[in-house]
């Protein structure tokens, strides 16, 4: 029965650690932008063209 204690305490610490990532990450600017890397391959460079 003391093994499921600790497991649910490790299980806690470790969703806590993961909850904090995840607010450091928010809070850095990770997740901005998250739609035009996703299409920047579409859209047309012009600095790539062959100038004539």
């Amino acid at each position: 029965m003391s093994v499921i204690v600790v497991l649910i305490g490790f299980s806690l610490v470790v969703a806590l650690g993961f909850l904090l990532a995840f607010l450091w990450a928010v809070r850095s600017g990770q997740y901005d932008d998250d739609v035009s890397p996703a299409v920047r391959i579409l859209y047309d460079n012009e600095d790539d063209k062959p100038k004539q």
